[in-house]
């Protein structure tokens, strides 16, 4: 996802584009404009630097997004369509008790179910083309896991006005517990799917990455009904801190991508193996050379967005707790997993790493990664605690 200098100045004035093209990227700035300028307006009264600073990266990211990826401005519409249905019907004092609507769509929880079905259905879609060769499987594969954004994204949206219903000074974003966090790396992890998936423009990956979200949704359905974290509860005072919602989409922007990275080094190696065996993975992956690059433009992404999430940690801690760094069990494994990676693209850029069998070692390190992501981002909650241990079950 790398992007150079000249592309740059071709996105800023819609170079190499068809006039349909051109016209439809220029009215996505002109409504991503608008919208910020009248957030700007109505909220300037409360805003201070770092929120003026977020509001600015969240239109530039949000711009650059919608300019290189058209079919992002379309979800986006999408999302914010769904989610204004649920918010409006809570704010005109509907509840899931007397509102059909709600109980069964627009509450939060239910949307995550609908997330839930969408996500299955795309994991056997994905799986079956690549297995039996079906295009319509694929496709619809790829249809349910835009369905799984775009509900994940609106549930999540309504679950953050949900926050504020009977107990107003409960309202927070919905990052602060487990099952918000799995909602959001399921729904984040199979947004840059769909990203990677239009650059390679090969569906054979999808049987690889949605079944992974599968795993991490049906974690998410446990964690929901035997512990009831879908039920909104007050935070901690920690958590009511602005520095959550820069540190935390960081991190699972990082969290997705290298998720994603350990399933395509999965299957690279399923790849290389059948290219000595024979077998349809074959035909319905793309090369080991793209498999790399792939793999590693993920890493190097994640990498990026872990490091910034990780010096904002710092930060926010300075101010919850008085030091930058204290060697609680989070830190030391986010260190950890930072260090992994950094040896990962050190590796990766050296040439004299093993280059007859460079794509099978990088991609078992890829792979083998997802152990120390896990306990990072699950195990030290579960079973070390700390002070970073408000997602525990």
């Amino acid at each position: 996802m790398s992007i150079e200098t000249s592309e740059i100045r071709h996105l800023l004035t819609f170079g190499g584009m068809r006039a349909e093209g051109r016209l439809a990227a220029q009215l996505w700035a002109a409504f991503l404009t608008i919208g910020a300028f009248l957030v700007w307006y109505l909220f300037r009264a409360d805003f201070w630097m770092w929120q003026f600073i977020v509001l600015g990266l969240w239109y530039a990211g949000l711009m650059w997004f919608g300019i290189r990826w058209p079919a992002f401005r379309i979800l986006f519409l999408v999302v914010i369509g769904i989610a204004a249905i649920g918010v409006g019907l809570y704010q005109s004092g509907y509840t899931a008790a007397n509102s059909a609507a709600l109980y069964y769509v627009f509450q939060s929880t239910s949307m995550f179910y609908w997330m839930s079905a969408a996500i299955l259905i795309s994991a056997i879609g994905y799986y079956r083309y690549l297995f039996s060769g079906h295009q319509s499987a694929g496709d619809w594969g790829h249809r349910f896991a835009w369905v799984t954004v775009a509900l994940g994204f609106a549930g999540l949206a309504i679950r953050w006005q949900e926050t504020y219903i009977g107990h107003p000074s409960w309202g927070h974003i919905p990052v602060t517990n487990m099952y918000d966090a799995m909602v959001l790396l399921c729904t984040t992890t199979a947004l840059f799917y769909l990203y990677y998936e239009g650059q390679g423009k090969n569906r054979g990956l999808g049987a690889f990455a949605m079944p992974m979200i599968l795993v991490a949704d049906i974690f998410l359905v446990w964690v929901g009904v035997a512990y009831h974290q879908n039920q909104i509860q007050p935070v901690i005072p920690a958590l009511q801190s602005f520095w959550i919602k820069l540190h935390v989409p960081c991190e699972f922007i990082a969290y997705a991508n290298f998720y994603l990275a350990a399933m395509v080094g999965v299957a690279y190696l399923l790849k290389e193996k059948a290219e000595r065996t024979g077998g349809a993975l074959v035909s319905r992956l793309p090369d080991l050379n793209k498999l790399e690059r792939i793999m590693g433009s993920m890493v190097m992404f994640g990498f990026l967005f872990f490091t910034a999430g990780t010096i904002l940690g710092a930060v926010w801690a300075a101010k919850a707790w008085g030091g930058f760094w204290s060697w609680d069990p989070k830190e030391t494994w986010a260190l950890i997993v930072w260090l992994n990676y950094a040896a990962y693209l050190h590796m990766r850029s050296n040439k004299s790493f093993g280059q007859h069998n460079k794509g099978r070692k990088l991609a078992w390190w890829a792979t083998i990664s997802l152990i120390t992501v896990t306990f990072c981002f699950i195990g030290v909650d579960l079973f070390l605690g700390g002070l970073h241990s408000y997602a525990k079950l």
